[in-house]
């Protein structure tokens, strides 16, 4: 089961009005209490043209083909993808602010091609920020909800980022777990493998985060400062190593896809320094509008209590605030390993 939540109509938060066609789309797929209110902001007022033109923040932008339907299966238009990330952008602002952007962009839809832009495009306004992680290669940098919004109306339905911000690239701030099952494994054998891993860290004086990964897996993150992405790669390895030793039917970190059927793979080597993975709250190009969301320990423990997927539900940002925070708080420094 594919494990995420659709993004439901934010009410009274910063607004995109819809057409009744959307709104009614919209409406279906919502699962979740609306969230309250995360600002108060017109973006796009309705309108029969195939551009509109609209204002945020004091920034001019041209909204195209708000009609197209993005969602197939779901009926989920462009109008819809913007306004979610509109709405959204509040709490994935900060996680995006300053990390060198990869759009994964699908102009047809999910069910079209689809292409990765790294390198910031030449029609990109000229407000929009950009920064360099590689000296040939200059990217957006999503600081501000106008730029959030102009990506999104480039159907870039992921949004995916370094672990290291464009002003110090040798230094990530953040160590990630990729906990990934192969199949018959699933999303309660990964919670399983999540509340290990946290317990590691934990002794070891970390604090981590966990979110979805928007389909069956889960991401743990680890604010971290004064590491190399070599340090964290071999610093995640290692504890993904313990794991594997410690259940050696239940986990694994070879990257040989012939080992992983029936056991959660600890992906470690997303840590590279090159990689970029999928932004906390950014949709996912599944058949259904899903957002890679995070999640509270509590509510992995729960899911796993009842051996029921089902049950880890997505508390909203409106209720406790942001749980994934803290991977942009004050980072700590990985201790030696024995």
């Amino acid at each position: 089961m594919a494990l995420g939540t659709c993004p439901p109509p934010l009410a009274g938060s910063t607004s995109l009005t819809l057409r009744p066609t959307d709104t009614h789309r919209r409406r279906s797929l919502a699962q979740n209490r609306p969230l309250r209110a995360l600002g108060s902001q017109n973006v796009v007022p309705r309108s029969k043209e195939t551009k509109t033109v609209t204002e945020i923040a004091g920034r001019r932008l041209t909204l195209t083909n708000l009609d197209k339907v993005l969602y197939p299966d779901a009926g989920f238009t462009k109008a819809g993808v913007v306004d979610y990330y509109a709405r959204i952008g509040p709490v994935i602002i900060p996680h995006l602010r300053r990390r060198p952007l990869t759009m994964v962009r699908y102009p047809n839809g999910i069910a079209g091609e689809s292409f990765f832009e790294k390198r910031c495009p030449s029609h990109a306004p000229s407000w929009v920020a950009t920064g360099t992680a590689d000296p040939d290669l200059t990217a957006c940098l999503v600081d501000d909800l106008p730029t959030l919004v102009w990506v999104a109306n480039l159907a870039s339905l992921e949004l995916h980022t370094p672990q290291a911000t464009v002003d110090d690239a040798a230094h990530p701030t953040s160590m990630v777990f990729d906990l990934d099952p192969g199949a018959p494994a699933g999303t309660l054998d990964c919670c399983r493998v999540a509340l290990q891993l946290r317990e590691l860290l934990d002794r070891l004086g970390l604090v981590s985060v966990v979110k979805t990964s928007g389909s069956k897996g889960l991401h743990l993150a680890v604010p971290v400062t004064r590491a190399t992405a070599d340090d964290t790669k071999s610093f995640a390895r290692a504890l993904g190593q313990l794991l594997e030793k410690q259940e050696p039917d239940r986990v694994t970190v070879n990257m040989n896809k012939a080992q992983r059927p029936g056991r959660v793979f600890v992906d470690w080597s997303q840590n590279d320094r090159h990689k970029a993975t999928v932004c906390v709250y950014s949709l996912r190009a599944q058949p259904r509008p899903i957002v890679s969301a995070p999640v509270t320990w509590d509510e992995v423990a729960d899911a796993l209590d009842r051996n029921d997927a089902e049950s880890l539900v997505f508390r909203r940002a409106e209720r406790i605030g942001d749980p994934f925070a803290a991977n942009v708080g004050e980072g700590r420094e990985l201790p030696k390993l024995a």
